[in-house]
This record gives structure tokens, sequence and C-alpha cells, in this order.
């Protein structure tokens, strides 16, 4: 009998339901992939830091992103202990499954095809993100 892991963020199926749009649901709490090119962060460049759409945890800063040409965010580095990752054998292969350390919701998975320093890339659904951009400096302040 395996164990199932404990994250520091747990709610009932039902508050993630309330909390989570239908399609933020499907991605985290289901491990469902939406639609490439389907999120507007695809695009996002400002600076700011990627967070947890389930619960706020942030993930990725916006200088760790890259255009992978893929239809997903993919980022080459996340924030560190943000995302813990499993084997996933859904499609009759092995892939990295990355999730929130968190709350556990899926994110997307982890690929060894990106660019340096790190050589991966988190290939990660916009719906399952959120961003908060960097607060700009006041004018005299810099």
């Amino acid at each position: 009998m395996s164990e199932t892991k404990r994250f520091p963020v747990e709610k009932a199926d039902k508050e993630w339901r309330e909390l989570l749009t239908p399609e933020q649901y499907t991605v985290l709490r289901g491990h469902g992939t939406e639609a490439p090119g389907s999120c507007a962060l695809l695009q996002e460049h400002r600076a700011g830091t990627f967070q947890c759409a389930g619960c706020a945890q942030p993930l990725f800063a916006t200088g760790r992103k890259f255009e992978s040409g893929t239809g997903w965010p993919s980022f080459f580095e996340p924030a560190a202990d943000a995302i813990d990752t499993t084997v996933d054998r859904s499609v009759g292969m092995a892939r990295t499954e990355a999730h929130c350390s968190r709350c556990g919701g899926h994110l997307g998975h982890v690929f060894d095809d990106g660019p340096p320093p790190t050589g991966l890339r988190y290939c990660i659904n916009g719906v399952a993100l959120t961003f908060e951009p960097a607060p700009e400096s006041e004018p005299g302040t810099e």
C-alpha cells in the first residue's frame, strides 16, 4: 500500500472547484492540458513573477521564461523548492510531470531540451499560472 503525499495547502474537491475556473480545475486538479497558444500568459514579458493559480506560490521569475515555440509558457528554471516532479506514464511513455510543491497542482512537464544554463524546459500550462507584475520603481528611486 503506497502513501499519498501530503501538501502544505490541501482542500476538499468542492473547495478546489469553487476556487478555480473550470479550465484551471481540469489542469491543476485533473492533470489536463490546455490547447497550445490559448493562454495570454504565453505573451507575458513584463518583469514579475508567475505564481500557482491554486495557491499563489511563486513559481517562476520572468527572467527565466523563454520562447520555446511549443505554444505553452516555457521556463528554464523554477524558484527554489517551488516545483516537485513525478514520473507520468499517462500517455504510454515516461515523462517528468511538474507540480506545485505547495498544493500539488499539476503544472505541466519538464523536458531536457531547454536553453543554458540548465538545459531544461519547464513546459507549463498557462491556465495553471497567475502573473504578479513587479512593482514599478518610483521616479527618483532608481
